[in-house]
């Protein structure tokens, strides 16, 4: 990673006015981006935003913009550029664009060679006096690229090297201003779900915070852009009120990836400018960092629009990026795994129009057949379009883009021009993302590295907070469909590993969220401090979100009491634990103010979740729901089957496994002793039922694959004459049940 900072390059505004003969066009800061996308997410890679033609294979719309020079000549033209499939020696050159000088179109056409970002030669041009258009047209709609257009009447190459490119640009750009100056109580680095829930979390506890983002939209991997669904249980554990922030911002999204609008961005942006403590900051790529001692002063961050830089000096600081960049470039202590880590995944979507759609042939794509890739048969290629395992997530994360893109493309001309030709005669493409949802890179290291034994043993640190309900879950190549690329496969598969408590949740400790080596710098998500096994179950997106909240809250009390995020731990943990307790609406002006809980707070969930099924107390009699049953052998927890009580219900076929339900009879009277359950193909035949009542007893047997004769899956298992103080149990077993026992609530219900 030579280039993390030495590659980065300011912008200007999109009219320049030239001192001289040499003029550079940054493409980034065109006017009229027209269907050209904005690229921001290689910026440390290749040191610089830029335009990308993400089209589907149909050219997209011209990116337009003006220039102003203040007299007419003659000037040679240099796009800076590449081929972005001659890497791997592939057959054409899908990103092809051409430049137009006022109405002109050059003879030259760009993308056509270089397997690196280099300076293509456009030729010699006349600029008039006074205002010039100049724009860019892609040919092929596949993912063309421009960084720049540098103008010069002299003949040498500019350069590109990455140790002069970039003070090169400012020179020629004359910009030599200072950066603005913001100081904040927090300043969060990165917008995803564990941004934006440090953000929210610390505002409404009275910090002053800024939010950095440097995409268009927030949610990170969950927004519009990549459509990761956000899973992870929320609102359950030691404290339920965590994840309430999250519930707010959080996308319904029923497919990974599922639609533009089911990912809700403007949802998110307005829940974070409602908060009067952010500033938000979108656009804005972070790429330096300033300390004093052990501890971060300012992070400066530019504009990827207009290259104005500014300095948002804080307290306390958030490494939310995902990668662990702010805290890499503090000197954090970091890990990563060398091989074999998560990849990184481009999903894409597709439809059926009403008429016949061509597609383009894509030689310079993976070389694919309809065997060599799992069909998307609901229509979406998901979360396992994953591929670089072994490449670096940090400096060829857009090599590791491009080949996803080069499957996806494959794929889809396998579906289109080959042996899947009959069958997708309607098909499109309707949707790829151009930006990667990477899985794993670095880990910042805190004061406990939380390991895979630690979860399953249920290791019970007093700090532990944030539930995570996802089971460890690791990513490898499919090897039915490595053997064709085993240099890097596209395809993965998930091993989810046991142990981890999906319902009630692993409480992941607080120390595992600030760095061990860098005094005042908080950290959410992805990059945490967790073992590689670990992440595999703390990655996903609402869990990353409750970190966030945990984070700014602590910050908060950091503010309060001018402490680190290790002396929260160490002398204000009842505090932070207080917090924790809050609702996630709760709020104060400052750190010093009264805390004020609105009335349109969440009610507290339980320990298990938020209740999401029927309430045993709005229903007549005695409703007591699975939790209230004495359980013997192995059981599963579900939530498909609805209507169901409470948080859920047990379902299991262990010979060895009951649920014995347990009334005191409140009055002597008639009653109807009652279970409930939901139908399904796999439920037992023959359930055995026990229904006794003093030295009563009668047995039962019941078919639960027949939906129960009455409403909300209730089932009477008969009428009975009993005494005030009486007991009486309900006791189902698997044992010879031919299939799966449904346990969720039982009633005695009062028969006037």
């Amino acid at each position: 990673m030579k280039k993390l900072v030495a590659t980065l390059h300011l912008l200007i505004s999109p009219i320049l006015i030239g001192q001289t003969k040499d003029l550079l066009i940054e493409a980034e800061s065109f006017s009229n981006h027209g269907g050209w996308k904005l690229d921001t997410q290689f910026i440390r890679e290749m040191g610089s935003p830029y335009l990308l033609a993400h089209g589907l294979g149909t050219p997209v719309v011209d990116a337009t913009t003006t220039i102003e020079v203040k007299e007419s000549g003659s000037y040679q033209l240099f796009a800076r550029t590449k081929d972005w499939v001659a890497r791997w020696n592939a057959e054409g050159q899908p990103g092809r664009f051409q430049i137009i000088v006022n109405g002109k179109t050059l003879e030259t056409t760009f993308g056509s060679k270089g397997a690196k970002w280099h300076w293509q030669d456009g030729g010699k041009i006349t600029l008039k006096k006074g205002k010039n258009s100049i724009s860019l047209r892609d040919l092929t709609g596949f993912n063309g690229r421009c960084d720049a257009i540098y103008l010069t009447s002299r003949d040498d190459t500019p350069p590109n090297d990455s140790a002069i490119l970039p003070g090169w640009r400012r020179q020629l750009l004359g910009i030599t201003e200072k950066p603005l100056e913001k100081k904040y109580d927090l300043v969060v680095i990165g917008g995803g779900y564990s941004g934006m829930g440090a953000a929210i979390s610390a505002s409404r506890m009275g910090c002053k915070v800024a939010l950095i983002q440097d995409r268009p939209v927030l949610g990170g991997n969950g927004s519009s852009e990549v459509r990761v669904w956000a899973k992870g249980n929320i609102r359950r554990g030691k404290y339920p009120r965590i994840g309430e922030i999250i519930e707010e911002i959080a996308d319904k999204a029923k497919k990974s990836p599922g639609t533009y609008e089911e990912f809700e961005d403007a949802k998110k942006e307005r829940i974070v400018r409602a908060e009067k403590n952010i500033d938000l900051q979108l656009y804005h790529h972070a790429f330096k960092v300033e300390k004093k001692g052990n501890k971060i002063s300012a992070v400066q961050a530019f504009d990827v629009r207009t290259g104005q830089v500014t300095r948002f000096s804080g307290t306390l600081f958030v490494e939310a990026t995902g990668h662990g960049t702010i805290g890499f470039l503090a000197g954090a202590d970091h890990e990563m795994t060398p091989t074999g880590r998560m990849g990184m995944s481009n999903m894409w979507a597709w439809g059926n129009d009403k008429k016949e759609v061509s597609y383009p042939r894509t030689p310079w794509a993976l070389d694919l057949n309809m065997a060599d890739f799992p069909y998307p048969r609901d229509f979406h290629g998901q979360w396992f379009w994953e591929s670089g395992y072994d490449k670096d997530p940090l400096g060829d994360a857009e090599g590791i883009r491009d080949w996803n893109l080069r499957a996806v493309f494959g794929a889809f001309n396998a579906m289109k021009n080959r042996d899947g030709a009959d069958k997708h005669k309607n098909s499109k493409l309707t949707w790829v993302a151009y930006v990667g949802g990477p899985r794993e890179s670095r880990r910042l290291l805190g004061d406990v590295v939380l390991n895979e034994q630690d979860i399953v043993s249920k290791r019970d640190f007093p700090d532990g907070c944030v539930p995570s309900t996802w089971s460890i879950d690791l990513h490898y190549p499919k090897k039915q469909y490595a053997q064709k690329f085993p240099d890097n496969p596209f395809i993965s598969y998930a091993v989810h590993g046991k142990g981890v408590d999906r319902s009630y949740g692993y409480p992941v400790p607080y120390r595992c969220f600030y760095s061990r080596n860098i005094e005042n710098l908080f950290m959410a998500g992805r990059c945490v401090s967790v073992t590689h096994e670990a992440l595999g179950t703390v990655r996903v997106m609402k869990t990353c979100g409750m970190m966030g909240e945990v984070v700014g809250r602590a910050a908060s009390i950091g503010v309060r009491h001018d402490c680190t995020p290790r002396e929260v731990y160490a002398s204000h943990l009842p505090e932070l634990i207080e917090l924790l307790k809050l609702p996630g609406k709760a709020r104060r002006s400052t750190v010093n103010d009264p805390i004020n809980i609105p009335s349109d707070a969440l009610p507290l969930a339980g320990s298990h979740g938020a209740q999401s099924g029927l309430l045993p107390s709005r229903f007549p009699g005695i409703v007591l729901d699975d939790k209230k049953a004495k359980l013997e052998g192995k059981w599963g927890r579900g939530q498909g089957l609805k209507p169901y009580f409470g948080y859920g219900y047990l379902y299991g076929s262990d010979p060895k496994g009951s649920a014995t339900f347990s009334f005191k009879v409140p009055k002597t009277g008639k009653f109807d002793v009652r279970i409930t359950y939901q139908p399904h193909e796999n439920r037992g035949r023959s359930v055995p039922v026990q229904v006794k009542a003093g030295k009563d007893a009668r047995e039962l047997t019941i078919d639960m694959t027949r939906k129960p004769p009455n409403e909300h899956g209730f089932y009477s298992l008969g009428t009975l004459d009993l005494k005030e103080g009486e007991e009486v149990t309900i006791r189902l077993s698997a044992n010879g049940a031919k299939g799966n026992v449904h346990v969720d609530a039982a009633q005695l219900l009062p028969v006037d």
